[in-house]
């Protein structure tokens, strides 16, 4: 796990018109990189990005670009999100694939791998991956849209998580994304999260890079 407190502003909460701006705020901000979320249509019920917006923000130099991919079929599509520049994929444990071996194809081309839970799926579903994956991403809203209100409900499974990993000597990260804003990821720090999504919070501020500080300062306290 990093020491680090990491925050990822989440595109899908951006300008469409104008998104290679947002990915440039997104760098002179403090922010550690930035999430992209890719909507299959049926996995989830709606459309986002494709590869090309990742290999778009992959111009902004020295942005981490974490690519979460919300499809049914992860094992069709991930090469080309390789291909584009993400530095970190994530693939849903609710996905129909052979989920280790989507994992593996992530990590033998040098990404960071993940898998992200929805929120009614339980920390158990993962626990013959832990040692496998970078990151572990608990959705803090059902996944789909931006923009909905945080359900704490989850927080229990995030320490769940957390001390599977510690007991493991396991270094995974655990990511947070859902209505998450200074309050919300303050609450998902103190239950054992270390990397914080924040979408609407963060691109409807007026000052992005003081809040993203503020949101340092208010979990830091938690």
């Amino acid at each position: 796990m990093s020491e680090k407190l990491t925050i990822y502003p989440s595109l899908l909460a951006a300008d469409f018109g104008n998104l290679e701006t947002a990915c440039r705020t997104v760098k002179t901000s403090g922010a550690d990189g930035i999430h992209l979320d890719v909507m299959d249509g049926h996995f989830v019920p709606n459309l986002s990005m494709g590869p090309q917006v990742v290999e778009m923000a992959s111009r902004v130099e020295g942005l981490h670009l974490n690519t979460h991919l919300m499809v049914t079929h992860p094992q069709n599509l991930v090469q080309s999100f390789i291909d584009a520049g993400s530095h970190t994929i994530l693939i849903h444990i609710e996905a129909d694939c052979d989920v280790k071996q989507v994992l593996s194809t992530i990590k033998a081309a040098g990404c960071r791998t993940g898998i992200t839970l929805n929120p009614a799926t339980p920390a158990s579903s993962i626990t013959d991956i832990l040692d496998v994956v970078d990151e572990v991403l608990c959705m803090t809203v059902v996944p789909g849209f931006g923009g909905q209100s945080f359900m704490p409900e989850v927080l229990p499974k995030i320490a769940e998580i957390r001390a599977a990993l510690t007991a493991r000597s396991l270094p995974a990260d655990i990511m947070v994304d859902g209505g998450i804003n200074a309050e919300t990821g303050a609450q998902c720090v103190a239950a054992g999260a270390n990397i914080l999504v924040a979408g609407t919070f963060l691109f409807r501020s007026s000052d992005m890079a003081a809040e993203i500080e503020n949101m340092r300062s208010v979990a830091a306290g938690s």
